[in-house]
């Protein structure tokens, strides 16, 4: 899992190829197999085809090889259909079974892909190769992206953690769990790294070294110290040098659990760390399997350690430790020594010191050392010895010992026997197992100091951390053949983890469920693992395995058998719990876990339970002249100081008894630093420790957000590409996967969409939904009524609709049915209808052939006819005839086109005229948009009060802060108060020693007194046998034993009377409510049983001194009678008998006191067992009298507080009833006047747009502002809620000892008269509100019949646009309406701020009470001397508090229903807001259409203005066209008459031959003259036809040009006339609505601040009576609110930014049309430029042919030369103009040019323009896309908070009835409660991020299209710039065209001149002499068509050009 810096692309290892996965041939193929899932012993499932169904077994194809199989129907698992393939959330299989999730993983595993989720879980296969996914490019890749954005990483769950953390500023946790080798330490790393890359705390600042960083030992890393994370990252390689090693599976195998806590600061970065350790696997140290290795540390030590180094530490090689079991075994890929540096530069950067590195790695060669101590059995005995002491020297100096002592300590130690130590011989068995321990133990010490170490410098203490990321990476559930201790250990350790991830799924599954409304039975399946924690962990009845394991321990005879014997005796009957079954089972127990069963081998058990260590050892160790190893053994010395725990005989041999037990000062610096210490000599076990550890662990997961990580080996060969399919599938159970996925299987896994499940299922239900617009929801529950499913397998949510598993895939298989069917029926239609066409193809072959065949054969028959070759030749001339026809046509064409053009002219006019209504139109919208403006002011005197009231509520903060402050200093007197009487109990108690160190000498008196009692009974023996004939000694002894007996009963009947206080105080144990009375009395019963015991001992001392005077008066009667002594001996004998008899009964008396003695001592220990009960039952006493103190300083508050508020509610009710008829008549005229409401909003509309432009200037204020509000309200909030409960506490104090004093008691009763008065001031406020909550309603009412009306309205809104000026008028006088209207809401206003100020007056009025008060608290300080004497009115009050608990119950109903209306009216007010957002955002899209509608206008003007220019060019043209044809026809006609006038001379000619008398030969030449004379006219009238023909077509193509124009506009014009219908339509219908809504919004805002300002009174009073958690859930109800709002000012923020998105949209598709038009138009210039081309060259053609004729005529008269001349000069003159033509022409082609440059430029950006207007079309769909999932989130925000909100209110209704029974549970639900609020908080928060993401993207590409608006605007300007070249290149063409005609005119003059001296030749002169006139030509252009004439035909014209002749010449 290692970074790697190839080449090859990351993106293949993470995205999924989605185009391999929707395959529709995969999908067909899964369609028509029916494939299915059945088990296989090599794959573990394989791809089968069901064929046939048997019964209960089905016959399946194999899809692999095609073999058939028979299988149980409960063996087959069902097929995910393929488009589930490779999916990255396992959640969403439609078929959750254990063959679809390995399937899921195989494949993406296979395709690289290690990383899969599984619901809450992240899947990790293990590579066994580096994959190029985790380098720093990934990194930011993943950073700032959501789970659900990116594909599955390590990345993504870090990246979410720290997400997380940051806004919800809730602790986070990843839970790393596998098998060993499955990639755990790896991806621990990766998390690291992520967060050191992310989190960094030095960005920006490298050289900057915190304070608190630990100073650098060498120079050469001075500058690495100080770098927070690199010490993080450097912290990992020392770990796993001293805490991994080489196993069979896996290279580098952490051998101990550790949980690695980063902590954060507020702004994200990484502070601090911490790394807490469980069970190092420290017998590795001593020995290790086949081809394992010992922790590295050692390998490296050996290996790169220098030669001093070596000499210092006694290092030897590899072979020479006897530790080191398999020798030097190295690691593929990896050196030891390279690894030492590595570690050694690691502890550099840590800031270790080189003394601390050396004496760690002394404490490692000691750890060899001692395997290679060597022990011999002795000869004669069994005694151990040590031979050869080299290593015990070595292992001494290294550990600073004395060799004598530890060779002592080893083989002779001393053991406590009693109370006496002495020595004890070893056996070899028993010192080679104590110097393993102490290896063992050695190792570990040294491993706990260094994670201390590394936490001591990771620790930053200068910064606190606020939050902290912690990732645990401990091993996975492990099942061996055989398990032992460790195994329990661990398998216990993922029981309560996995109950961990069952309980944060069902808590999630529950939110899911709930924020949808689904109807479910909720399972905690956390509990289903209980039993078997239970099992493990239960301490008592019965004792789980760990209990009984510490119960064995216990005893020193006890073993491993034992231990099983007692565990299949407590737990043999539990579910969870088997014995073996047979007897030669290896197993002693299993366990059913949750992964399976689970076999335990109870071997050394409790041995490793108990880890004994020689406490000899211990001692020196901790006396060792080394520091560090000193220090490593401090916690060993108390070893010293206790006996040893199995002290015992010395003649019991067992190890168990020289070795002492690892004491609990031992792990003060393990997992959780020195918090758990224990009492002194208290016996600790490592399952005790463990327990602890992980108790606390699961404390901490459980208090943060957890993310589990589940890591997999694929197969144990370490070979990449490789997955053993079994060995997967066990570690998914092990990992609870399948565990996660049985959970998921009792829901509804999968989830869809409404507008997904009605896309993709739509087709199953044709005819189920109408056409037209349906809710998502509703057509779903068609759809799903109409598939006939099961109500069991779906339910319906708000947003989305949930299946149980398999029903999706059933709905896919009948999907893929369904459009099998249709595909197949739609290939049906197109092969017939190819078919068809194909038919009807070959038929039109046919008898397209036949055609063809009978034309051939007519052809072959004509084709030799004369007539038909004739015909042939003779058509094609037959065209000459159609002439005068065409003509015809043509006019008629032209006729029709001056028709259209008129038409258009009309179509103008009407297009001006409704330009003019537009513009009328915009005067009106005008006006509309001052009256926003005034709307504007009104908002901002609005904001004005909101700030006033800000500052009115900082002040009620201030006060509340000084309250708090008042209350700690109360709280801290409580505080001394309580220690005081703290110190008094103490005192008591040691009274009660006291007395009884009395007790103890009184009964030591007493056994004095009994032994003087012994020797005085001697005595009396003795004088009974001397005084034995004496009768009256025997009375005297008599009366003596009758006493004693009488005391006796005595004592018998005290000891009843103790019985019977026993049982009475058992009794008074049951009642906790007489406690206190009969603790006194038992107290004083004890006392008096005290005093008659003392009385009775002094009573036996008097009878003692009786008794001794009583003998002295006998000895003097003895020496009296003793001469009577001979006289009784003969009744001595009857004497005997009876002083046998006596002494008989004195025997037993003596053994009756022995009872009596044993029953005193009983009844003394029962005593003090009575004395413990009584202080324990004092101590609850206390407690109880504290929370009895509560209770009654609550009740006698809530009692005033009910009394007050039923006198409220009357009162209220009262004004309510008065109000609600006043307000009735009120309604009834607002309903009048409702009919006129709907013309107000063109005001409303006004003022609306005022508003807007307020609320955009004051936006971003306000949102700075409301930011910090919230982070101050969030702050304030918790102080307020602490400070409130503080205040309720002192007040009730307060009423308390005002009820007590009298002074205070006339006080109170002037309070209340003021009370009562401002109460009904408050109540008319009251029913004000509630009259104004009545009209909103009503109002809502009308407002929902008025939406009813306007959808009427919308469909009459054609007829609406014909009657607009109507009602243009009707508005008019509507608006005078309005203002009185208005006028009228201002009165109301004004009474409305009356009345605030009267309440205000009363609020200052209880300020002034309240101040009072405070007053009056000082002078019940004196009154606390009256308190003594009051304690009689406190049992009244605890009566009267009795009777007013009921009124207390009513006044805490009203309250609730106070709270409810409250809610409800914040949740209309909501609803206002969320109107006014919806207002405004219809004025800015009507704003945008105002926008739009004025550049179509004036584009429309523009195009009008354009068309009326090209249609006065087109008139111009045609004009001139006609003129030129004119001018032709009559030139044809002179040309004709021309001809008839030669023919006519030529006649007279002829006729006048003999008459003039000229010469044949001159005839003749006449005849050839006028000959060739008429050729010319023929050819010149050719020409003129040819002329005509030309001008014809110009005609043709000009008329099609104007018909393609005409028809162009016309459509423009349409088009145009169609979207202006359309946008006036939809702006009336928008105008309309928003009138509606802003007339609505104006009653229900003015409604709504008047009842807010009455609310908020409201509030102010109640709130110091509202209850501390229903404030805390109202201000977090509000603060949700704000946050919805700002939601919806963000969205409509993004509506605002697409729709200016859509202008520039609309805004270039224009620049485009404009850029087309362009196009054509420079098309049209080009085609102008070849005409004037052609002109150019016909003008010079002229020019060459009059110079030839000129040249042709000089042979002429000598006559013509002067003329000659002239016409030279002309030609001169012409040459001159043409030359300044050609100037003109050239200048024409270069702008020509450089038009066309432009023209390419325009095309350039314009494709620039496309790419960027396809991109931003592009992100505007990505933002449509992000839009939708931010509605459906915001749509399940919506519903999760008010679900969550109602049961929240109904559940603290709840609570509130039960209060005082039901404390605990409450708090517990209110706990739950802020929970579900912190998440559905942290969801906002998230929305929020998202939406200010969404509104950042919003402002760059507003950035981007207002550059793109500026690239526009320049395109715009360069392209009137290339218009105005355009028309300026027309005018020099229009020029030229003037210059022309002019040339053309003066060549026609020029050539009547010509023709006028040739006729006078003629007249004058012979003929002959224009017989070598070459006739001139002259070419018209007009426009394009030319009309060639020739200078004969204009001799008719001669005449009438005179005067043009002579001023040409001139």
């Amino acid at each position: 899992m290692s970074q790697r810096s190839g080449q090859e692309d990351p993106e293949r290892y993470l995205f999924v190829d989605r185009a391999v996965v929707y395959n529709p041939a995969a999908q067909a193929d899964w369609t028509a197999k029916r494939l299915v899932w059945i088990p296989s012993e090599r794959n573990g499932f394989e791809a089968a085809s069901v064929r046939e169904e048997r019964g209960d077994e089905v016959v399946v194809e194999l899809a692999e090889n095609g073999k058939k199989a028979v299988v149980s129907k409960d063996d087959i698992q069902k097929m995910n259909p393929p488009k589930f393939s490779k999916v990255e959330d396992m959640a969403e299989l439609t078929c959750l079974n254990e063959a679809s999730v390995l399937h899921n993983l195989k494949d993406r595993y296979y395709s690289g892909l290690i990383y899969t989720y599984s619901g809450l879980f992240c899947v990790v296969i293990n590579p066994y190769k580096n994959l190029p996914i985790y380098s720093e490019n990934i990194i930011e890749m993943y950073r700032g992206k959501k789970r659900h954005e990116m594909p599955p990483h390590i990345y993504a769950i870090s990246e979410s953690a720290y997400r997380c953390m940051l806004q919800d500023r809730e602790d986070q946790s990843i839970l790393c769990t596998g098998e060993s080798g499955a990639g755990k330490t790896e991806n621990t790393k990766k998390v690291i790294q992520y967060l050191a890359h992310v989190a960094s705390s030095h960005k920006g600042r490298k050289d900057h070294i915190p304070p608190d960083s630990p100073k650098p030992v060498k120079p050469q890393v001075q500058n690495a110290v100080g770098e927070l994370e690199r010490q993080l990252l450097q912290a990992n390689p020392i770990l796993e040098s001293f805490g991994n090693a080489k196993t069979v599976k896996n290279d580098n195998s952490s051998r101990f659990g550790k949980f690695i806590r980063i902590n954060f600061d507020v702004t994200g970065y990484i502070v601090g760390a911490n790394i807490e350790t469980y069970l190092l696997e420290k017998s590795r140290a001593i020995r290790q399997a086949k081809d394992e290795r010992t922790f590295h540390i050692f390998y490296q030590l050996l290996a790169g350690a220098g030669e001093h180094l070596k000499s210092d530490l006694l290092l030897e090689g590899f072979d020479h430790y006897r530790f080191l079991s398999n020798g030097n075994i190295t690691i593929p890929g990896q050196q030891d020594k390279d690894n030492f540096q590595e570690t050694m530069e690691a502890m550099h950067i840590m800031s270790f010191g080189h003394e601390e590195i050396l004496a760690m790695l002394k404490v490692v060669s000691s750890v060899l050392q001692f395997g290679n101590i060597t022990f011999k059995k002795e000869r004669n005995s069994d005694q151990a010895s040590m031979p050869d002491n080299t290593a015990a020297q070595k292992l001494c100096h290294l550990l600073g010992m004395n060799v004598m002592e530890f060779t002592r300590a080893i083989l002779s130690p001393r053991i406590k026997v009693g109370r006496d130590y002495v020595q004890k011989a070893q056996t070899k068995e028993q010192a080679d197992f104590a110097v393993e321990a102490l290896g063992k133990a050695t190792y570990e010490r040294l491993f706990r100091w260094l994670v201390h170490r590394i936490n001591k410098a990771l620790d930053r203490t200068k910064r606190q951390g606020a939050s902290f990321i912690g990732i645990l990476d401990i091993a996975g559930f492990e099942i061996f053949q055989l398990n032992s201790f460790e195994q329990m250990c661990i398998n216990y350790t993922n029981e309560k983890l996995q109950q961990l991830f069952n309980h944060t799924m069902f808590v999630l599954e529950q939110e899911e469920y709930q924020r949808e409304g689904i109807e479910w039975s909720f399972i905690d399946f956390g509990l289903d693992l209980q039993p078997c924690i239970d099992l493990i962990e239960r301490p008592a009845n019965p004792p789980g395995v760990l209990a009984l394991l510490d119960e064995e321990c216990w005893f020193p005879k006890a073993t491993d058998k034992t231990f099983v014997a007692k565990l299949v005796q407590e737990q043999g009957t539990h579910t969870k719990f088997q014995k073996p079954r047979q007897l030669k089972d290896k197993a002693d127990f299993c366990i059913m876990h949750y992964a399976g069963k689970v076999d335990y081998k109870a071997d050394e058990w409790l041995m490793k339970n108990m880890d004994p260590l020689n406490d000899n050892v211990a001692t020196l160790l901790h006396q060792s002249t080394d520091k560090f190893i000193a220090e490593l053994w401090k916690d060993e010395i108390q070893t010293i100081q206790r006996a040893s725990f199995y002290d015992t005989s010395l003649d019991d041999p067992a190890v168990d008894r020289i070795v002492g037990l690892d004491q609990v000062a031992g792990m003060n610096e393990t997992a959780f630093g020195a918090t758990y210490k224990t009492k002194k000599g208290m016996f600790r076990t490592v399952g005790q420790l463990y327990k602890e550890s992980l108790t606390k662990l699961m404390a901490t997961l459980r208090n943060t957000n957890p993310n589990f990580v589940r890591c997999i080996i694929p197969n144990h060969e370490k070979r990449a590409g490789k997955l053993e399919p079994h060995l997967v599938l066990d570690q998914l159970r092990c990992n609870g996967v399948l565990e996660g996925i049985r959970i998921c299987r009792q829901g509804f896994p999968n989830r869809i969409v409404f507008q997904e499940f009605r896309q993709r299922y739509e087709i199953l239900t044709p005819n189920a939904i109408p056409k037209g617009f349906m809710d998502g929801k509703q057509a779903c529950e068609r759809m799903i009524r109409a598939l006939e499913l099961d109500p069991n397998l779906f339910r319906i949510g708000q947003s989305k609709i949930f299946f149980r598993t398999g029903v999706l895939a059933h709905l896919e298989e009948e999907r893929d049915l369904k459009i099998t069917d249709i595909i197949i029926y739609f290939q049906s239609v197109c092969r017939g209808y190819l078919a068809r066409k194909a038919f009807a193809k070959k038929q039109q072959q046919l008898s397209a052939l036949k055609v063809l065949q009978r034309n051939c054969a007519a052809y072959l028959k004509l084709r030799h006819w004369q007539w038909w070759r004739l015909f042939t030749k003779v058509k094609p001339l037959l065209q000459v005839t159609r002439q005068e026809e065409e003509m015809q046509a043509k006019d008629e064409e032209l006729v029709k086109v001056k028709e259209r053009q008129l038409k258009v002219e009309n179509e103008l006019v009407e297009m001006e005229r409704k330009h003019q209504q537009l513009i009328e139109e915009k005067n009106i919208l005008a006006e509309q948009l001052h009256a926003e403006t005034e709307l504007f002011a009104e908002a901002e005197e609005m904001r004005v009060r909101l700030l006033s009231r800000k500052q009115e509520l900082e002040e009620i903060l201030h006060d509340l802060e000084s309250r708090v402050e008042e209350e700690e200093e109360r709280n801290q007197s409580l505080q001394n108060e309580k220690k005081k009487m703290q110190s008094h109990i103490q005192d008591l108690e040691e009274q009660l020693d006291e007395e009884e160190a009395a007790r103890q000498k009184l009964q030591l008196d007493k056994v004095t007194a009994e032994a003087k009692i012994k020797k005085m009974e001697e005595d009396i023996l003795l004088l009974e046998d001397q005084n034995s004939k004496f009768l009256k000694e025997r009375k005297l002894l008599e009366d003596s034993i009758g006493e004693m007996t009488s005391q006796l009963t005595e004592e018998e009947e005290k000891a009843k009377n103790l019985s019977k206080l026993k049982n009475k105080q058992e009794l008074m144990m049951v009642d906790l409510e007489e406690r206190l009375k009969k603790e006194e009395k038992t107290r004083q019963e004890l006392e008096k049983a005290k005093r008659k015991l003392d009385a009775e001992t002094t009573d036996l001392q008097d009878q003692i001194i009786e008794l001794q005077a009583q003998i002295e008066e006998l000895k003097i009667q003895l020496s009296k009678k003793e001469e009577e002594l001979h006289a009784a001996l003969a009744r001595s004998d009857e004497e005997t008998v009876q002083k046998n008899n006596a002494l008989k009964q004195v025997r037993e008396l003596q053994a009756h006191l022995a009872e009596l003695q044993e029953d005193l001592e009983s009844e003394k220990m029962s005593r003090s067992k009575a004395e413990k009960l009584k202080r324990d039952l004092s101590e609850e006493l206390e407690a109880l009298k504290t929370e009895l103190e509560d209770t009654l300083d609550t009740t006698a508050a809530q009692q005033e507080l009910r009394s007050k508020r039923e006198q409220e509610v009357a009162e209220l009710k009262k004004a309510i009833d008065d109000e609600s008829q006043i307000h009735e008549a009120l309604i009834q005229e607002v309903r009048q006047r409702h009919a006129t409401a709907l013309e107000e909003v063109s005001e409303q509309l006004e003022q609306a747009k005022r508003f807007k432009v307020n609320l955009e200037k004051n936006k971003q204020s306000l949102e700075n502002e409301n930011k910090e509000l919230a982070c101050d309200v969030k702050s304030l909030q918790q102080a307020k809620m602490e400070s409130e409960h503080k205040r309720k506490k002192m007040e009730v104090q307060l009423q308390e000892f005002m009820s007590r004093a009298t002074e205070g008691e006339r006080v109170k009763g002037e309070l209340a008269e003021r009370s009562h008065k401002l109460q009904s001031e408050v109540d008319n406020a009251y029913t004000l509100q509630e009259e104004a909550e009545k009209k909103s309603i009503k109002l809502a009412k009308e407002v929902d019949k008025l939406n009813s009306k306007l959808q009427d309205s919308e469909e009459l809104r054609q007829e609406e646009t014909r009657q607009k000026l109507n009602l243009s008028g009707q508005i008019r006088q509507l608006e005078v309406d309005k203002n009185t209207l208005l006028e009228q809401q201002e009165e109301e206003e004004e009474a409305r701020r009356n009345l605030e100020k009267q309440l205000q007056m009363l609020h200052s009025q209880l300020f002034e009470t309240k101040k009072k008060l405070e007053e009056d608290v000082g002078s019940m300080e004196g009154l606390e001397e009256m308190k003594r004497k009051l304690q009689k009115d406190v049992e009244l009050t605890s009566q009267r508090l009795e009777e007013k608990t009921s009124a207390m119950d009513k006044m805490e109903k009203t309250k609730n229903r106070l709270q409810q209306e409250l809610d409800d009216l914040m949740v209309d007010l909501d609803h206002q807001r969320q109107t006014v957002s919806n207002l405004e955002k219809k004025q800015k899209k009507f704003d945008q259409l105002l926008a739009e509608e004025k550049s179509v206008s004036a584009r429309y003007a523009e195009e009008r203005d354009r068309a009326e220019a090209e249609a006065r060019e087109k008139d111009t043209k045609a004009l001139s066209m006609a003129r030129a044809l004119e001018e032709a026809l009559e030139a044809k006609d002179e040309l004709e008459r021309f001809n008839k006038q030669l023919r006519a001379e030529m006649e007279d000619l002829m006729s006048s031959k003999d008459d003039v008398g000229k010469s044949v030969h001159e005839l003749e030449k006449s005849k050839r003259t006028l000959e060739q004379q008429v050729e010319e006219m023929r050819t010149q009238l050719e020409e003129l036809e040819d002329e005509l023909q030309a001008t014809e077509d110009g005609k043709l193509r000009l008329e099609v040009n104007m018909q393609a124009m005409k028809a162009q506009f016309d459509r423009d014009l349409q088009a145009r006339d169609e979207q202006g219908e359309e946008k006036k339509r939809s702006l009336v219908k928008q105008v309309r609505e928003m009138e509606a809504e802003l007339e609505e919004e104006r009653k229900q805002r003015t409604l709504a601040v008047a009842s807010k300002k009455k609310l908020e009174m409201d509030l102010n009073e109640l709130e110091g009576q509202i209850e501390a958690g229903n404030k805390g859930r109202d201000e977090a109800v509000k603060q949700l609110k704000k946050l919805q709002a700002q939601m919806k000012d963000y969205q409509r923020e993004l509506e605002e930014a697409r729709a200016s998105r859509d202008e520039i949209f609309t805004q270039s598709k224009e620049s485009e049309k404009k850029l087309k038009g362009l196009e054509a138009e420079i098309l049209q210039l080009q085609e102008d430029h070849a005409a004037s081309e052609r002109a150019r060259r016909h003008a010079e053609q002229e020019r060459d042919e009059l110079a030839e004729e000129i040249a042709s005529s000089a042979s002429g008269k000598s006559s013509l030369l002067e003329e000659k001349r002239r016409l030279e000069a002309r030609i001169a003159q012409l040459e001159e103009e043409l030359e300044e033509e050609q100037g003109n022409m050239e200048l024409l082609n270069d702008r020509f040019r450089k038009t066309n440059i432009q023209v390419e430029t325009l095309n350039t950006e314009l494709a620039a323009e496309r790419s960027t207007a396809q991109k931003s079309e592009n992100a505007r769909q990505q933002m449509e896309r992000q839009n939708k999932d931010l509605k459906s989130k915001l749509a399940e925000l919506e519903g999760t908070v008010k679900s969550k909100f109602k049961a929240s209110i109904t559940a603290l209704e709840a609570k509130i009835l039960q209060l005082e029974e039901q404390m605990e549970q409450e708090a517990k639900e209110r706990a739950a409660a802020n929970k579900i609020i912190r998440r559905t908080e942290k969801k906002l928060k998230e929305v929020m991020l998202q939406v200010e993401d969404e509104r950042r993207h919003a402002d760059q590409y507003k950035e981007q299209m207002e550059k793109a608006n500026s690239r526009m605007k320049q395109l715009k300007r360069q392209l009137e710039e290339a218009e105005e070249e355009a028309t300026r290149a027309n005018g020099a063409r229009r020029k030229l065209q003037r210059e022309l005609d002019d040339a053309t005119e003066a060549s026609e003059a020029l050539t009547r001149e010509v023709n006028t001296l040739k006729n006078r030749l003629r007249r004058g002169g012979p003929v002959s002499s224009f017989s070598s006139g070459r006739s001139g030509r002259r070419k018209l252009n007009l426009d394009g068509a030319s009309v060639d004439m020739s200078d004969d035909d204009s001799d008719s014209r001669a005449g009438d050009f005179n005067d043009i002749q002579t001023a040409n010449a001139e």
